[in-house]
């Protein structure tokens, strides 16, 4: 148990090391109005900080930096949440006051503007494919050989696809097709769509439609398979780790990079234990790549159902209080704002 002394002090250390990215010593910590103490006997407090593992003394003579133990301290003890500034809040409301048709649309929107707003990386964590199914299906004919295939999904997903169309078929076959499969199909999870396009489109089209057979090729080939809306990951200010002193490590951000990349690698990570704000510090990172990092993440829901995950990825000298207010902010606004489409 620290005493009131050890977390003043353990506190301004991370806050100054935060904002600096170098090593605190005993005279700069003395220096400040909310301290009061000496300079020697913040030292004393500081040598018995790093003896209980919260500090870490990178060189002889140098000042201390905070260690994965001391982070955790202050995110769990110490740090005063709410300090997102009002104009960022703002800021990031602004940017949705106009209306989106599509949540990827939002989605990535949010990844970017979290991004430049914090110097970090964003990412935002859509929901698996479990929450998708068929909203609406659509075909519109571009010439005699050519239309394009539109399906819009539960979550508000929009995909068109260029479709070549089977030879003989009328305009009046495909309106009955595309009024067929949105009255057996609505509804039906994308993981599903397939399955039941066999299972029960085909025999409805060999009553009602020519060539049904081609039709069904095209059908086929017109509806996305339900695994290609498994976790939908939107990032944000990727390479913004280039700016932090931390990674000046060329392989170590390269790694972290590659990381970025391999998407259920990412989702595995995101995905969230508990519904809420998560902070995983340092080694708590199960992934050896961000070891060295921290990630904050904040679940947003409608209506008791999760929708997905939205979070940060930075230093563990992360400005803690400033991310998980914004992400407090961005995570029940996001729901909100996403509740239209459930």
């Amino acid at each position: 148990m620290l005493t009131d002394r050890q977390r003043m002090i353990l506190n301004a250390i991370v806050d100054d090391y935060i904002r600096s990215a170098e090593p605190v010593g005993s005279r700069s910590i003395s220096k400040r109005s909310d301290v009061g103490f000496s300079p020697a006997t913040i030292r004393n407090e500081m040598s018995d900080l790093e003896e209980l593992g919260f500090l870490e003394q990178p060189h002889t003579s140098a000042g201390r930096v905070p260690s994965i133990k001391g982070y955790r301290y202050y995110v769990d003890h110490l740090v005063h949440f709410g300090g997102e500034s009002p104009d960022d809040v703002l800021k990031f409301r602004s940017y949705f006051a106009e209306r989106m048709t599509e949540r990827e649309q939002i989605l990535q929107q949010a990844a970017n503007i979290l991004a430049n707003m914090t110097s970090y990386t964003s990412i935002a964590l859509g929901p698996e494919s479990v929450n998708h199914s068929l909203k609406h299906f659509q075909l519109v004919p571009l010439n005699a050989e050519t239309a394009v295939a539109i399906v819009v999904t539960s979550t508000g997903h929009v995909e068109n696809r260029m479709i070549p169309l089977p030879p003989g078929v009328s305009v009046t076959d495909l309106e009955k097709t595309v009024n067929i499969l949105n009255a057996k199909l609505t509804g039906i999870p994308m993981m599903r769509v397939t399955s039941k396009l066999y299972s029960e489109i085909g025999d409805e089209l060999s009553r009602y439609v020519d060539h049904y057979e081609q039709v069904m090729s095209m059908l086929e080939h017109s509806l996305p398979a339900g695994d290609e809306h498994e976790h939908r990951v939107f990032l944000g200010g990727a390479t913004n780790m280039l700016t932090q002193p931390e990674f000046k490590d060329v392989d170590k951000v390269k790694t972290i990079l590659d990381l970025l990349d391999e998407t259920p690698t990412l989702s595995k990570i995101l995905s969230p234990t508990q519904s809420g704000i998560q902070v995983r510090i340092g080694t708590e990172n199960e992934h050896a790549a961000i070891n060295d990092c921290s990630v904050i993440t904040a679940t947003y829901a409608v209506n008791g159902q999760s929708l997905g995950t939205i979070g940060i990825l930075g230093p563990t000298r992360m400005d803690y209080a400033k991310v998980i207010g914004l992400l407090d902010v961005v995570s029940r606004d996001m729901a909100a704002l996403l509740s239209r489409w459930y």
